[in-house]
């Protein structure tokens, strides 16, 4: 028997019978298929807990921004704000719908676009803000709709990794004109994969709802019609459903969210006080004017240290980390970019650790002993 300890995963889903028994209602119901009547019952009770009027199930978190650029009408021509410090679906949302974004760099200390940033960068062309919750925590949300409504804006907030977070009391999902989530496997709450799109203007989601189903109202709208409805394509549309076996999943992991972010936010507070005072490694920052769901714990690695060989020796120890996210304006998929120093810093140095909600405190222990050794290491 290896003397190896085991791996501690970067992060992991929390799942079980409770998950399974759902699935296997669906199976007894006979509809498997997508926006069914548990996409449905997710969906009412997900737009409660993000404090929106509406919610629309997605396969993903991808489909949900690109539908939403698409019924808040952006074209070829158009210009789109987009915090610059996010992994590269958030840019590619715009360019599939045909416009340009245009990155703005961050703030130092909670990585979202900096306002005073994203105010120099509208031009006749801008259209919209589209403002990223870096590792779930939200940006400046108040600033970002002054500056919106000041320039006849709209303001749609990439959510993908905020589930249960909030901005001066107000859920994550509220804080815009639309809001895009993911329920990737290492989001807060998962089916694996998916999303959803939330939104109090019921205009722009039962627009979403036909595009999201190849441009008509899913086969649930005509349940229970006395005639046989033949529905009328009226424009393309795509196959971006939430399938039913999902929305089961969800329903659970919802009811799972409170304890979930307790557990996660027990393991920033232990990463937080083992890292803090370190020379050589920066902690994140959680604002006391909003709630962080702390879908990821991101290290920032002292400029004079290398970041890949910190990594090598923790993973050499079982320890899995990764890069943070991307300095979206450094992929070649966007072509030439201003510079961005702040966004192109933290990318050059940032190190996500492991976290979710099953670490045990014998692992969290073991991740910051990790650390510590790798720092004196290097040092």
């Amino acid at each position: 028997m290896s003397d190896t300890p085991a791996t501690i995963a970067l992060g992991q889903p929390t799942v079980g019978e409770e998950e399974l028994a759902a699935v296997a209602e669906v199976f007894r119901s006979g509809w498997l298929a997508g926006a069914g009547p548990t996409c449905r019952k997710f969906e009412e009770r997900f737009a409660a807990t993000v404090g929106t009027r509406h919610a629309l199930t997605t396969s993903n978190c991808g489909s949900a921004l690109y539908l939403g650029l698409r019924v808040l009408g952006v074209k070829p021509g158009d210009e789109v704000i987009v915090g610059d410090y996010t992994f590269p679906a958030t840019g590619h949302a715009v360019l599939q719908a045909g416009a340009k974004p245009v990155f703005a760099d961050i703030r130092p200390d909670i990585w979202s676009a900096d306002p005073k940033h994203v105010e120099s960068l509208i031009t006749p062309k801008t259209v919209g803000i589209l403002a990223v919750d870096v590792a779930g925590q939200p940006g400046d949300f108040d600033e970002y709709r002054a500056i919106a409504d000041k320039h006849g804006l709209w303001l749609f907030e990439d959510a993908a990794c905020s589930a249960g977070a909030t901005y001066q009391t107000r859920p994550a999902g509220s804080l815009g004109d639309l809001a895009a989530f993911s329920f990737h496997g290492r989001k807060g709450i998962t089916a694996g994969e998916g999303g959803a799109l939330v939104s109090d203007r019921e205009d722009l989601i039962a627009h979403a709802r036909k595009l999201h189903t190849y441009g008509i109202e899913p086969a649930i709208a005509r349940e229970g019609s006395d005639e046989l409805p033949i529905p009328t394509f009226h424009e393309a549309g795509y196959n971006f459903r939430l399938s039913d076996v999902q929305a089961a999943i969800m329903n659970v992991q919802l009811d799972r969210l409170p304890d979930l972010l307790a557990a996660r936010r027990s393991v920033a507070k232990r990463y937080t006080e083992a890292f803090d005072g370190l020379d050589g490694i920066e902690v994140p920052v959680a604002l006391a004017d909003r709630e962080h769901p702390w879908q990821a714990y991101i290290l920032t690695i002292a400029p004079e240290l290398s970041r890949g060989k910190f990594a090598v020796k923790l993973r050499e120890r079982g320890i899995q980390c990764n890069f943070g996210t991307y300095a979206s304006h450094l992929q070649p998929v966007y072509g030439e970019q201003a510079p961005l120093p702040v966004s192109a810093d933290v990318f050059a140095r940032h190190l996500a650790v492991p976290m979710h909600a099953n670490l045990t405190d014998t692992e969290v222990d073991r991740v910051a002993e990790g650390v510590r050794a790798v720092l004196a290491e290097l040092s």
